[in-house]
């Protein structure tokens, strides 16, 4: 399966989850093999596909915006994600950042 539809099958899973749940929830693994999806955090804003800001608050995670609500347990979770330190491993290239407005998809 291609990269889009990959992001286009996991957008739609996610929207849906986050009408049952009113927020996107993610989940970090401790096992690639559990993973929905695999992330690098680059350091360079232009390298990322997505720009991912943290959210402390559930209302204020929307689904496939970029904002994210961490939550600790696996179950609650519309999205799990692992962590990777090699860029080639991953399914999305995420920069973090400190502001909500500035949270989204860069390429497409």
């Amino acid at each position: 399966m291609s990269y889009m539809k990959k992001l286009t099958l996991l957008c739609v899973l996610v929207a849906f989850a986050s009408l049952l749940g009113n927020a996107q929830k993610v989940f970090v693994t401790k096992y690639k093999s559990d993973a929905d999806v695999v992330v690098y955090i680059t350091k360079y804003k232009s390298d990322a596909d997505l720009i991912v800001y943290e959210t402390t608050y559930k209302s204020d995670a929307k689904s496939c915006s970029g904002i994210w609500y961490f939550t600790e347990y696996k179950s609650e979770a519309d999205v799990k994600i692992w962590y990777t330190q090699y860029k080639s491993e991953a399914n999305w290239v995420i920069w973090k950042t400190d502001y909500k407005s500035e949270a989204g998809w860069r390429k497409k």
